[in-house]
Protein backbone atom coordinates (compact mmCIF):
# COMPACT_ATOMS: atom_id res chain seq x y z
CA UNK A 1 0.00 0.00 0.00
CA UNK A 2 1.35 3.43 -0.92
CA UNK A 3 1.63 6.19 1.66
CA UNK A 4 -1.20 8.07 -0.07
CA UNK A 5 -3.48 5.01 0.06
CA UNK A 6 -2.60 4.55 3.74
CA UNK A 7 -3.35 8.21 4.38
CA UNK A 8 -6.80 7.91 2.83
CA UNK A 9 -7.49 4.77 4.84
CA UNK A 10 -6.51 6.53 8.06
CA UNK A 11 -8.66 9.57 7.25
CA UNK A 12 -11.66 7.32 6.68
CA UNK A 13 -11.39 6.37 10.36
CA UNK A 14 -9.95 9.57 11.85
CA UNK A 15 -10.97 12.42 9.55
CA UNK A 16 -9.53 15.92 9.66
CA UNK A 17 -10.87 18.51 12.07
CA UNK A 18 -9.86 21.72 10.32
CA UNK A 19 -9.64 24.73 12.59
CA UNK A 20 -10.25 27.51 10.09
CA UNK A 21 -11.95 27.92 6.71
CA UNK A 22 -13.07 31.32 5.38
CA UNK A 23 -15.72 30.04 2.98
CA UNK A 24 -18.49 32.25 4.46
CA UNK A 25 -16.48 35.42 3.77
CA UNK A 26 -15.65 34.23 0.25
CA UNK A 27 -19.36 33.66 -0.37
CA UNK A 28 -20.10 37.15 0.90
CA UNK A 29 -17.42 38.72 -1.27
CA UNK A 30 -18.12 36.75 -4.44
CA UNK A 31 -21.90 36.33 -4.58
CA UNK A 32 -23.35 38.07 -1.51
CA UNK A 33 -24.43 34.70 -0.07
CA UNK A 34 -26.26 33.55 -3.21
CA UNK A 35 -25.84 29.84 -2.60
CA UNK A 36 -27.36 28.97 -5.96
CA UNK A 37 -24.48 30.84 -7.61
CA UNK A 38 -21.95 28.82 -5.57
CA UNK A 39 -23.67 25.45 -5.12
CA UNK A 40 -21.31 23.47 -2.89
CA UNK A 41 -22.84 20.17 -3.99
CA UNK A 42 -20.88 20.46 -7.24
CA UNK A 43 -17.30 21.46 -7.99
CA UNK A 44 -16.50 25.14 -7.40
CA UNK A 45 -12.88 24.69 -8.40
CA UNK A 46 -12.94 27.82 -10.58
CA UNK A 47 -14.04 30.03 -7.68
CA UNK A 48 -13.33 28.47 -4.28
CA UNK A 49 -10.98 26.16 -2.40
CA UNK A 50 -13.99 24.47 -0.82
CA UNK A 51 -16.96 22.40 -1.93
CA UNK A 52 -18.56 19.19 -0.70
CA UNK A 53 -16.99 16.79 -3.23
CA UNK A 54 -13.51 18.09 -2.35
CA UNK A 55 -14.19 18.07 1.40
CA UNK A 56 -15.10 14.39 1.01
CA UNK A 57 -12.03 13.69 -1.12
CA UNK A 58 -9.86 15.41 1.49
CA UNK A 59 -11.14 13.30 4.36
CA UNK A 60 -12.60 16.23 6.31
CA UNK A 61 -14.82 15.16 9.21
CA UNK A 62 -15.26 18.46 11.03
CA UNK A 63 -14.81 22.08 10.03
CA UNK A 64 -14.67 25.24 12.09
CA UNK A 65 -16.22 27.70 9.63
CA UNK A 66 -14.81 31.17 10.23
CA UNK A 67 -17.49 33.83 10.68
CA UNK A 68 -14.84 36.48 10.09
CA UNK A 69 -15.63 40.07 9.14
CA UNK A 70 -13.17 42.82 8.34
CA UNK A 71 -12.21 45.00 11.28
CA UNK A 72 -12.67 48.20 9.27
CA UNK A 73 -16.39 47.63 8.71
CA UNK A 74 -18.36 50.45 10.36
CA UNK A 75 -20.49 48.00 12.37
CA UNK A 76 -19.02 44.51 12.53
CA UNK A 77 -21.69 42.88 14.71
CA UNK A 78 -24.49 42.71 12.07
CA UNK A 79 -21.95 41.49 9.51
CA UNK A 80 -20.88 38.73 11.92
CA UNK A 81 -24.53 37.73 12.33
CA UNK A 82 -24.83 37.52 8.54
CA UNK A 83 -21.80 35.22 8.48
CA UNK A 84 -23.42 32.98 11.12
CA UNK A 85 -26.60 32.96 9.05
CA UNK A 86 -24.58 31.88 6.00
CA UNK A 87 -23.21 28.86 7.86
CA UNK A 88 -26.71 27.94 9.02
CA UNK A 89 -28.00 28.21 5.46
CA UNK A 90 -25.22 25.92 4.25
CA UNK A 91 -26.04 23.31 6.89
CA UNK A 92 -29.78 23.49 6.11
CA UNK A 93 -29.10 23.23 2.38
CA UNK A 94 -26.85 20.15 2.64
CA UNK A 95 -28.23 18.02 5.51
CA UNK A 96 -26.86 14.76 4.10
CA UNK A 97 -23.30 16.11 4.24
CA UNK A 98 -23.21 18.72 7.02
CA UNK A 99 -24.34 18.54 10.63
CA UNK A 100 -24.41 21.47 13.04
CA UNK A 101 -22.09 20.81 15.97
CA UNK A 102 -21.86 22.66 19.27
CA UNK A 103 -20.05 20.10 21.42
CA UNK A 104 -17.42 17.39 21.27
CA UNK A 105 -20.25 14.84 21.48
CA UNK A 106 -21.86 16.42 18.41
CA UNK A 107 -18.57 16.04 16.55
CA UNK A 108 -18.42 12.34 17.37
CA UNK A 109 -22.07 11.89 16.40
CA UNK A 110 -21.42 13.52 13.02
CA UNK A 111 -18.46 11.20 12.46
CA UNK A 112 -20.61 8.18 13.28
CA UNK A 113 -23.21 9.35 10.76
CA UNK A 114 -20.64 10.04 8.04
CA UNK A 115 -21.45 13.75 8.05
CA UNK A 116 -19.11 16.73 8.40
CA UNK A 117 -19.46 18.39 11.81
CA UNK A 118 -19.92 22.11 11.22
CA UNK A 119 -18.74 24.42 13.97
CA UNK A 120 -18.18 28.18 13.95
CA UNK A 121 -15.35 30.44 15.07
CA UNK A 122 -15.44 34.24 15.13
CA UNK A 123 -12.17 35.72 13.90
CA UNK A 124 -11.35 38.92 15.74
CA UNK A 125 -12.42 40.51 18.99
CA UNK A 126 -13.89 43.44 17.04
CA UNK A 127 -16.88 41.14 16.46
CA UNK A 128 -17.99 41.56 20.08
CA UNK A 129 -17.74 45.39 20.03
CA UNK A 130 -16.27 45.52 23.57
CA UNK A 131 -19.41 43.85 24.95
CA UNK A 132 -19.51 40.69 27.04
CA UNK A 133 -23.24 40.49 26.34
CA UNK A 134 -22.46 40.34 22.63
CA UNK A 135 -19.88 37.62 23.34
CA UNK A 136 -22.60 35.59 25.07
CA UNK A 137 -24.92 36.26 22.16
CA UNK A 138 -22.41 34.81 19.71
CA UNK A 139 -22.01 31.76 21.92
CA UNK A 140 -25.78 31.30 22.05
CA UNK A 141 -25.84 31.38 18.24
CA UNK A 142 -23.30 28.57 18.09
CA UNK A 143 -19.89 30.26 17.93
CA UNK A 144 -17.40 28.02 19.72
CA UNK A 145 -14.19 30.01 19.48
CA UNK A 146 -13.24 33.66 19.35
CA UNK A 147 -9.90 34.69 17.85
CA UNK A 148 -8.98 37.54 20.18
CA UNK A 149 -7.73 39.80 17.37
CA UNK A 150 -7.43 39.75 13.62
CA UNK A 151 -4.71 41.78 11.86
CA UNK A 152 -5.42 44.94 13.89
CA UNK A 153 -5.38 45.56 17.62
CA UNK A 154 -8.66 45.69 19.48
CA UNK A 155 -9.14 48.01 22.44
CA UNK A 156 -8.26 45.22 24.87
CA UNK A 157 -5.70 43.03 23.04
CA UNK A 158 -2.65 43.43 20.80
CA UNK A 159 -2.45 41.82 17.37
CA UNK A 160 0.66 40.19 15.95
CA UNK A 161 0.57 42.52 12.94
CA UNK A 162 -0.13 45.90 14.53
CA UNK A 163 1.88 48.29 16.67
CA UNK A 164 1.76 47.21 20.35
CA UNK A 165 -0.64 49.26 22.41
CA UNK A 166 -1.95 47.23 25.34
CA UNK A 167 1.23 45.24 25.94
CA UNK A 168 -0.78 42.03 25.58
CA UNK A 169 -4.20 41.87 27.27
CA UNK A 170 -5.76 44.69 29.25
CA UNK A 171 -7.83 44.05 32.39
CA UNK A 172 -10.94 43.90 30.20
CA UNK A 173 -9.14 41.50 27.87
CA UNK A 174 -8.46 39.16 30.76
CA UNK A 175 -12.15 39.39 31.70
CA UNK A 176 -13.06 38.41 28.11
CA UNK A 177 -10.90 35.29 28.50
CA UNK A 178 -12.48 34.45 31.85
CA UNK A 179 -15.98 34.84 30.43
CA UNK A 180 -15.08 32.65 27.46
CA UNK A 181 -13.87 29.99 29.93
CA UNK A 182 -17.18 30.24 31.80
CA UNK A 183 -19.15 29.86 28.58
CA UNK A 184 -17.10 27.01 27.16
CA UNK A 185 -15.92 29.09 24.19
CA UNK A 186 -12.37 28.31 23.08
CA UNK A 187 -9.81 31.12 23.33
CA UNK A 188 -8.16 31.28 19.90
CA UNK A 189 -4.67 32.80 19.88
CA UNK A 190 -3.97 32.85 16.16
CA UNK A 191 -3.35 36.41 14.93
CA UNK A 192 -2.49 37.78 18.40
CA UNK A 193 0.84 39.20 19.53
CA UNK A 194 3.16 36.91 21.49
CA UNK A 195 2.54 39.11 24.55
CA UNK A 196 -1.19 38.49 24.15
CA UNK A 197 -0.58 34.74 23.81
CA UNK A 198 1.32 34.70 27.09
CA UNK A 199 -1.25 36.85 28.91
CA UNK A 200 -4.10 34.67 27.67
CA UNK A 201 -2.32 31.50 28.82
CA UNK A 202 -1.87 33.15 32.23
CA UNK A 203 -5.57 34.10 32.40
CA UNK A 204 -7.22 31.00 30.95
CA UNK A 205 -8.23 28.03 33.07
CA UNK A 206 -9.33 26.12 29.95
CA UNK A 207 -7.24 24.83 27.04
CA UNK A 208 -6.61 27.36 24.27
CA UNK A 209 -6.33 26.84 20.52
CA UNK A 210 -4.37 28.34 17.70
CA UNK A 211 -6.88 27.80 14.89
CA UNK A 212 -4.43 28.48 12.06
CA UNK A 213 -0.81 29.21 13.00
CA UNK A 214 2.57 27.61 12.36
CA UNK A 215 5.99 27.61 14.06
CA UNK A 216 7.96 30.86 14.28
CA UNK A 217 11.23 28.97 14.67
CA UNK A 218 10.70 27.47 11.20
CA UNK A 219 9.32 30.59 9.50
CA UNK A 220 9.96 33.90 11.24
CA UNK A 221 6.61 35.63 10.79
CA UNK A 222 4.82 37.36 13.69
CA UNK A 223 1.64 35.35 12.93
CA UNK A 224 3.44 32.19 13.99
CA UNK A 225 3.91 30.72 17.47
CA UNK A 226 7.19 31.19 19.37
CA UNK A 227 8.71 28.12 20.98
CA UNK A 228 8.25 29.42 24.53
CA UNK A 229 4.49 29.54 23.89
CA UNK A 230 4.44 26.09 22.28
CA UNK A 231 6.26 24.81 25.38
CA UNK A 232 3.33 25.97 27.54
CA UNK A 233 0.67 23.97 25.69
CA UNK A 234 1.15 20.69 27.59
CA UNK A 235 0.40 22.38 30.93
CA UNK A 236 -2.55 24.24 29.42
CA UNK A 237 -3.88 21.30 27.41
CA UNK A 238 -4.28 23.39 24.27
CA UNK A 239 -3.83 22.64 20.58
CA UNK A 240 -1.81 24.46 17.89
CA UNK A 241 -3.34 23.90 14.45
CA UNK A 242 -0.74 24.27 11.72
CA UNK A 243 -1.73 26.49 8.81
CA UNK A 244 -0.90 26.18 5.11
CA UNK A 245 -0.68 29.88 4.15
CA UNK A 246 2.57 30.23 2.14
CA UNK A 247 3.67 33.46 3.83
CA UNK A 248 3.43 31.74 7.23
CA UNK A 249 5.25 28.53 6.32
CA UNK A 250 7.99 29.46 3.83
CA UNK A 251 10.49 32.20 4.67
CA UNK A 252 11.00 33.21 1.03
CA UNK A 253 7.24 33.73 0.71
CA UNK A 254 7.21 36.27 3.58
CA UNK A 255 9.11 38.88 1.56
CA UNK A 256 7.29 38.05 -1.70
CA UNK A 257 3.87 38.45 -0.07
CA UNK A 258 4.77 41.83 1.40
CA UNK A 259 5.63 43.08 -2.09
CA UNK A 260 2.54 41.49 -3.64
CA UNK A 261 0.30 43.05 -0.97
CA UNK A 262 1.80 46.46 -1.61
CA UNK A 263 1.08 45.96 -5.32
CA UNK A 264 -2.56 45.10 -4.53
CA UNK A 265 -2.98 48.23 -2.44
CA UNK A 266 -1.42 50.32 -5.23
CA UNK A 267 -4.18 49.00 -7.53
CA UNK A 268 -6.92 49.95 -5.06
CA UNK A 269 -7.53 46.54 -3.44
CA UNK A 270 -7.46 45.46 0.19
CA UNK A 271 -4.30 43.43 0.77
CA UNK A 272 -6.37 40.37 1.70
CA UNK A 273 -8.65 40.58 -1.36
CA UNK A 274 -9.14 37.33 -3.31
CA UNK A 275 -11.83 38.46 -5.75
CA UNK A 276 -11.30 37.57 -9.44
CA UNK A 277 -10.25 41.17 -10.13
CA UNK A 278 -7.69 41.12 -7.33
CA UNK A 279 -6.36 37.76 -8.45
CA UNK A 280 -5.75 39.16 -11.94
CA UNK A 281 -3.54 41.83 -10.34
CA UNK A 282 -1.72 39.08 -8.41
CA UNK A 283 -1.23 37.01 -11.55
CA UNK A 284 0.24 39.95 -13.45
CA UNK A 285 2.62 40.57 -10.53
CA UNK A 286 3.71 36.91 -10.59
CA UNK A 287 4.70 37.13 -14.23
CA UNK A 288 7.55 39.47 -13.33
CA UNK A 289 8.04 38.31 -9.73
CA UNK A 290 7.86 34.48 -9.56
CA UNK A 291 6.15 33.30 -6.39
CA UNK A 292 8.04 31.01 -3.98
CA UNK A 293 5.87 27.89 -3.63
CA UNK A 294 5.85 25.74 -0.48
CA UNK A 295 4.78 22.09 -0.54
CA UNK A 296 3.20 19.58 1.82
CA UNK A 297 6.77 18.85 2.98
CA UNK A 298 7.14 22.51 4.03
CA UNK A 299 4.08 22.20 6.26
CA UNK A 300 5.34 18.86 7.58
CA UNK A 301 8.57 20.60 8.64
CA UNK A 302 6.47 22.84 10.90
CA UNK A 303 4.61 19.86 12.34
CA UNK A 304 7.86 18.01 13.03
CA UNK A 305 9.15 21.03 14.95
CA UNK A 306 5.87 21.65 16.78
CA UNK A 307 5.71 18.00 17.85
CA UNK A 308 9.28 18.19 19.18
CA UNK A 309 8.45 21.30 21.25
CA UNK A 310 4.80 20.86 22.31
CA UNK A 311 4.23 17.11 21.95
CA UNK A 312 1.89 15.11 19.75
CA UNK A 313 -1.13 15.70 22.03
CA UNK A 314 -1.10 19.42 21.21
CA UNK A 315 -1.18 19.55 17.42
CA UNK A 316 -3.94 19.99 14.84
CA UNK A 317 -4.61 21.35 11.36
CA UNK A 318 -6.09 24.70 10.28
CA UNK A 319 -5.63 25.21 6.56
CA UNK A 320 -7.15 28.72 6.16
CA UNK A 321 -8.72 27.73 2.84
CA UNK A 322 -10.69 30.46 1.06
CA UNK A 323 -8.93 32.98 3.28
CA UNK A 324 -5.67 33.04 1.35
CA UNK A 325 -4.87 33.90 -2.24
CA UNK A 326 -2.25 31.15 -2.53
CA UNK A 327 -1.76 27.62 -1.25
CA UNK A 328 1.14 25.13 -1.18
CA UNK A 329 1.70 22.66 -3.98
CA UNK A 330 -0.17 19.49 -3.09
CA UNK A 331 -2.39 21.36 -0.65
CA UNK A 332 -4.14 23.36 -3.35
CA UNK A 333 -7.63 23.04 -1.84
CA UNK A 334 -9.58 21.02 0.75
CA UNK A 335 -8.99 17.79 -1.15
CA UNK A 336 -5.26 17.95 -0.33
CA UNK A 337 -5.09 16.76 3.29
CA UNK A 338 -4.19 13.15 2.30
CA UNK A 339 -0.99 14.49 0.72
CA UNK A 340 0.09 15.99 4.05
CA UNK A 341 -0.77 12.79 5.93
CA UNK A 342 1.17 10.74 3.36
CA UNK A 343 4.19 13.01 3.83
CA UNK A 344 4.03 12.48 7.61
CA UNK A 345 3.67 8.71 7.17
CA UNK A 346 6.81 8.78 5.04
CA UNK A 347 8.54 10.60 7.92
CA UNK A 348 7.64 7.85 10.36
CA UNK A 349 4.59 9.32 12.07
CA UNK A 350 2.52 6.48 13.48
CA UNK A 351 -1.19 5.91 12.97
CA UNK A 352 -1.73 6.78 16.65
CA UNK A 353 0.14 10.08 16.18
CA UNK A 354 -1.83 10.95 13.07
CA UNK A 355 -5.18 10.10 14.66
CA UNK A 356 -4.39 12.66 17.36
CA UNK A 357 -3.33 15.25 14.78
CA UNK A 358 -6.37 14.88 12.55
CA UNK A 359 -9.25 14.16 14.91
CA UNK A 360 -8.63 13.33 18.55
CA UNK A 361 -6.79 16.41 19.81
CA UNK A 362 -9.33 18.91 18.50
CA UNK A 363 -12.28 16.93 19.86
CA UNK A 364 -10.55 16.60 23.22
CA UNK A 365 -9.82 20.32 23.54
CA UNK A 366 -13.46 21.30 22.92
CA UNK A 367 -14.61 18.68 25.40
CA UNK A 368 -12.13 19.96 27.98
CA UNK A 369 -13.42 23.52 27.53
CA UNK A 370 -16.93 22.18 28.16
CA UNK A 371 -15.74 20.48 31.36
CA UNK A 372 -14.18 23.73 32.62
CA UNK A 373 -17.38 25.60 31.77
CA UNK A 374 -19.60 23.21 33.72
CA UNK A 375 -17.47 23.72 36.83
CA UNK A 376 -17.19 27.50 36.47
CA UNK A 377 -20.92 27.97 35.95
CA UNK A 378 -21.55 26.49 39.40
CA UNK A 379 -19.71 29.37 41.05
CA UNK A 380 -19.60 32.29 38.61
CA UNK A 381 -22.42 34.36 37.21
CA UNK A 382 -22.19 36.02 33.78
CA UNK A 383 -19.85 39.00 33.90
CA UNK A 384 -21.39 42.40 33.22
CA UNK A 385 -18.08 44.24 33.41
CA UNK A 386 -17.46 46.97 30.86
CA UNK A 387 -14.27 48.09 29.23
CA UNK A 388 -14.74 51.49 30.87
CA UNK A 389 -15.05 49.98 34.34
CA UNK A 390 -11.91 47.83 33.98
CA UNK A 391 -9.65 49.79 31.65
CA UNK A 392 -10.72 53.35 32.45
Amino acid sequence: MSALEAARELLAEFPVVDGHNDLPWALREQVRYDLDARDLAVSQNAHLHTDLPRLRAGGVGAQFWSVYVRADLPDPVPATLEQIDCVRQLIDRHPADLRAALTAADMEAARAEGRIASLMGAEGGHSIANSLGTLRGLYALGVRYLTLTHNDNVDWADSATDEPRAGGLTAFGREVVREMNRLGMLVDLSHVAATTMRDALDASTAPVVFSHSSARAVCDHPRNIPDDVLERLPANGGVAMVTFVPKFVLQAAVEWTAAASENLRAHGFHDLATTPEAMKVHEAFQETHPRPVPTAATVADHLDHMRAVAGIDHLGIGGDYDGTAFTPEGLDDVSGYPNLIAELLDRGWSKADLAKLTWQNAVRVLGAAEDVSRELRTRRSPSNATIESLDG
